[in-house]
């Protein structure tokens, strides 16, 4: 009689995912220092409700990437289940704070072929976005939940380590080869991942997913694709009366 065999792969488990965020916290000092924090201590901070109202979000779902998974190591999984109610008000809040600072920044200012700045302005809120929705449909499957938060948190990578080193790394400031970088930089820990986990049979598809939206979305920016309803739409945008 033939020996039957069945091969099983042991799930990988996030629940240390909390203390890897809390990463997100240093680089969001060293990439926001020159620009932010810094002028606290200096006396310039000249800031408006935009850039506070921002922070005080990112910072919030910062938060939550870091205490949920630990919440979830603990196994106090009925306050992480009340915690995480408070996504739904505080994610939407979060990409309502990035539409308005980046309407500020613009300043009302209509440029030629502006609808390839918008993949610039809001690739991030539309990833985040994606992957959300993601990981609420998916609630109850602990697998592709985890994986998608954690792909939330990854997005924040580009705008931290994006400025430190453009403007602390660099000889020179230039925008494109720093963001380059930044790119190349955050595309190692997805690839890694999806090598460590290949032989997983749940949930392994939100990683390589998440790897597709962002190269689809850094390649409509870098190669400055627009088309004329595009730029009606940012056009529309930059004229609304918001800010």
């Amino acid at each position: 009689m033939k020996e039957t065999i069945v091969e099983t792969t042991k799930k990988i488990k996030f629940d240390n995912a909390g203390y890897y965020a809390l990463g997100l916290i240093v680089l969001a000092i060293l990439g926001f220092w020159p620009t932010y924090f810094s002028k606290f201590f200096d006396g310039t901070a000249d800031f408006n409700f935009y850039f506070h109202f921002h922070f005080a979000l990112s910072s919030l779902w910062i938060a939550l990437l870091i205490v949920q998974p630990i919440l979830i190591k603990k196994k106090k999984l009925s306050i992480h289940r009340q915690i995480g109610k408070l996504s739904f008000a505080i994610l939407p809040l979060f990409l309502i704070s990035v539409i308005l600072l980046k309407h500020y920044l613009i300043g009302g200012e209509v440029t030629e072929g502006s609808g390839a700045s918008m993949w610039f302005l809001f690739k991030n809120i539309i990833i985040i976005g994606v992957m959300y929705i993601i990981a609420m449909a998916n609630r109850r499957n602990v697998q592709i939940h985890a994986r998608a938060m954690i792909a939330t948190g990854i997005v924040f990578i580009e705008p931290t380590l994006g400025r430190f080193i453009i403007i602390t790394l660099l000889p020179e400031i230039d925008f494109m080869i720093g963001l380059g970088i930044t790119f190349l930089i955050m595309y190692i820990p997805i690839i890694s991942l999806i090598i460590i986990e290949r032989k997983q049979t749940s949930g392994r598809w939100v990683f390589p997913f998440f790897l597709i939206l962002l190269l689809v979305f850094h390649g409509l920016f870098f190669f400055q694709v627009s088309f004329p309803l595009l730029d009606s739409i940012a056009n529309w945008f930059v004229r609304l009366p918001i800010t």
